[in-house]
């Protein structure tokens, strides 16, 4: 399994709210139709929480989107299908910024 973790900041001309609908109403749709896509979770960014004996990151994040695949040839074929590629378009219309990484998960405390 391969997870991609992505931190999502919204265009200058939106408010977070603006953001997070497109997010979750049109933009979340879209995703349920790519092929090879395992799990899609939407993290909205609702405040932060600081501590005072270690300095805060200075960035600005309004979401985090989270997807698994079953591994990196399922992650690079899925990326090349049209239904990707419009998920993709969709993205540049309220995605200022984006910080994308690819990382394992070492599960310490399992739900149930």
């Amino acid at each position: 399994m391969i997870k991609i973790v992505s931190l999502l900041t919204r265009k200058p001309e939106l408010t977070h709210e603006q953001f997070v609908a497109h997010w979750r109403d049109i933009h979340g749709p879209l995703a349920l139709g790519i092929p090879g896509v395992r799990r899609y979770v939407q993290s909205h960014i609702q405040g932060t929480r600081t501590r005072a004996d270690i300095a805060e990151t200075d960035i600005a994040v309004d979401g985090i989107a989270e997807l698994w695949y079953d591994n990196e040839d399922a992650l690079r074929a899925s990326a090349a299908t049209p239904e990707a590629k419009r998920l993709y378009a969709d993205g540049a219309l309220f995605i200022g910024r984006i910080k994308t990484y690819v990382v394992s998960e070492e599960i310490i405390i399992a739900g149930t």
